[in-house]
């Protein structure tokens, strides 16, 4: 958070409007695709495989007159493990904070039990809140597409179609959510994208790596901590441990004579040097830490929510 020198400072006017969205929905929805697009970088991992977001993450988007901070939370889901509970609590957690709530929902497909469960979620803990619904996925959408169930699902502000990964519907949904925001001034420097530190975006983009280089089975069971990040003026050095619930798991991620680690690294690599802007070392290793998923004190050291809080 900025000092208050700079959130009292002069450079927003009475009618500058500043607060929370809570960006909600399914897992594999497209929030985080869509809060990287609304701010034209990457704050937030984006794959193909559900549940990929895993704790609170926030995105700041600043304008003249107004200052957004989306909170891009877990797909909302049945948790099966601790670690889906404490996911779950971090949703639930956003929502109670949220000055206003922006709901996606997979414009392409029927709403399901899963989406009506969110309905009631809402209506639990943001029912006064403004709700923006966004019927995303839109670019596959027919001509003549009914989407009568999906605007059926809750009361709402307003509701629009966006195609997050083709950067639709962008300026329209922040025509409509600046306006239910409260007045207030801005809380982080214009030129801020993330309250995120270096180490967190550090283990989050090996993981993302990980996820898009193996096997189904793999990204719900894989947590990444960085031991050592030391920026130096040469070059940084990172170290990371990737973690595994299983030996089978840990076989595939190293892969053969160590091709699928070094695969990982790679890319991994040309994405930490484009954050850094500078050289980076980069060391993996895969250790074995069976059913860490229901190890609370693990979670906690990774900075995972407690499954006891996730649940109030």
């Amino acid at each position: 958070m900025a000092d208050l020198d700079s959130i009292f400072s002069d450079d927003w006017g009475a009618d500058h409007r500043s607060g929370i969205v809570a960006v909600v929905g399914q897992p594999n929805v497209g929030k985080s695709t869509l809060i990287n697009a609304i701010l034209g970088q990457k704050i937030a991992i984006v794959t193909s495989k559900p549940q990929t977001t895993r704790q609170r993450q926030l995105g700041i988007y600043t304008a003249a007159d107004a200052q957004v901070l989306f909170v891009d939370t877990p797909g909302i889901h049945t948790p099966q493990t601790h670690l889906g509970e404490a996911m779950l609590g971090a949703a639930r957690h956003a929502l109670r904070d949220a000055d206003a709530v922006l709901w996606l929902l997979d414009a392409s497909r029927v709403p399901n039990a899963a989406d009506r469960r969110i309905s009631d979620m809402l209506r639990q803990l943001a029912e006064k809140k403004p709700l923006i619904l966004a019927l995303n996925k839109a670019d596959l959408l027919a001509a003549d597409a009914d989407l009568s169930g999906h605007l059926a699902l809750c009361d709402h502000h307003c509701a629009l179609q966006t195609s997050a990964i083709k950067g639709q519907g962008i300026d329209a949904l922040l025509e409509a959510l600046l306006p239910v925001l409260p007045l207030g001034p801005r809380y982080y420097p214009a030129e801020q994208a993330s309250d995120a530190n270096l180490r967190f975006l550090a283990a989050e983009l090996i993981r993302e790596k990980v996820i898009e280089h193996t096997s189904d089975e793999i990204p719900y069971a894989v947590a990444v901590e960085i031991t050592r990040f030391r920026e130096g003026a040469q070059r940084t050095q990172i170290e990371a441990t990737i973690f595994v619930e299983r030996n089978s798991q840990k076989g595939i991620i190293i892969g053969k004579r160590g091709a699928m680690i070094k695969r990982i690294g790679s890319a991994a690599r040309g994405e930490l040097q484009a954050l850094l802007e500078a050289t980076v070392r980069l060391d993996l290793r895969v250790k074995l830490l069976r059913n860490w998923r229901s190890n609370p004190d693990f979670m906690r050291r990774l900075g995972y929510a407690s499954p006891k809080r996730a649940r109030n």
